[in-house]
């Protein structure tokens, strides 16, 4: 079996060091006193003043639309936090992953599949061979470990990865956003490339059952997701796919916002004067 945690963490380092800036939070605060302690004030350090675009008319353009990418105002709103995507294999994590890092400017993609395969220098296919699925579980929660502890992350993971009770201590220090793509339409992209000659656990006689058989597995775990995107239709590429997350994300941090935030809204409902 193999032992690569700290080949591993060196990959890891070495792919987020590459955006060393963007991977660390640092925020230049204020202080603020009352009944004699003092302390960071929560909305200097974390609120940014950025609302939901989707939300906001003076953001938009009565022709155009928004005046600005969405995706630029999730960074400040996440404040650091990373996004974590899900799902089947062939549900188009890794490239909707990818446009979504590039559209917020902030956020460094990492691929965990893509890191294992570098630091390993095998192959998945390679490595379920070799050492079977067992050893490859244990080193894909190796890099989860290692990753979680970066920030402005957008990670793609691998299809089993929720399998392991373990992982999701760490995929729930972000956002969880599942893509949930329809073993129909996941057949269909496989077969435009290279078929599943390359996806160890289709290796079977009848590959779209596998497939169902193993989403109906994972399907209890992948909802608990954070952000469900269905995908149901070819026509729906990855900067749709996007588009959807995106919005869905600033839907989220509304309806979620952090407690501090919330303490505040509570406290001066009740006719309390929050922190001066």
């Amino acid at each position: 079996m193999i032992t690569l945690f700290f080949v591993l963490l060196l990959s890891v380092n070495s792919s987020v060091n590459a955006f060393a800036p963007s991977a660390r939070l640092s925020f230049f605060t204020s202080r603020i006193s009352a009944g004699g302690f003092e302390w960071e004030d929560p909305e200097n350090v974390f609120d940014q003043g950025v609302e939901n675009p989707f939300k906001n008319p003076s953001l938009t353009d009565g022709e155009n639309g928004l005046k600005i990418d969405p995706a630029r105002l999730l960074g400040p709103r996440l404040s650091g936090s990373n996004l974590y995507f899900i799902g089947m294999m062939g549900s188009g994590k890794s490239a909707v992953g990818s446009v979504v890092a590039k559209r917020m400017g902030s956020y460094t993609f990492l691929d965990t599949d893509d890191i294992i395969e570098k630091a390993t220098k095998m192959t998945i296919p390679e490595i379920f061979d070799q050492e079977g699925e067992t050893a490859f579980r244990e080193v894909e929660g190796q890099i989860l470990d290692s990753v979680h502890a970066y920030v402005r992350c957008v990670i793609s993971t691998g299809g089993g990865i929720v399998e392991r009770m373990e992982n999701w201590s760490k995929l729930q220090t972000g956002i969880v956003v599942w893509l949930d793509a329809t073993p129909e339409l996941i057949i269909e992209r496989l077969e435009k490339n290279n078929g599943t000659e390359n996806r160890p656990l289709l290796q079977t006689e009848n590959p779209k059952q596998t497939l169902e058989e193993l989403l109906e597995k994972r399907k209890a775990k992948y909802g608990q997701a954070d952000v469900t995107i269905c995908i149901d239709s070819a026509d729906t590429d990855e900067d749709k796919v996007a588009d959807m997350v995106i919005r869905e994300l600033h839907d989220f941090i509304d309806e979620n916002p952090p407690a501090w935030k919330q303490a505040k809204a509570k406290a001066q409902a009740d006719g309390l004067d929050w922190v001066q």
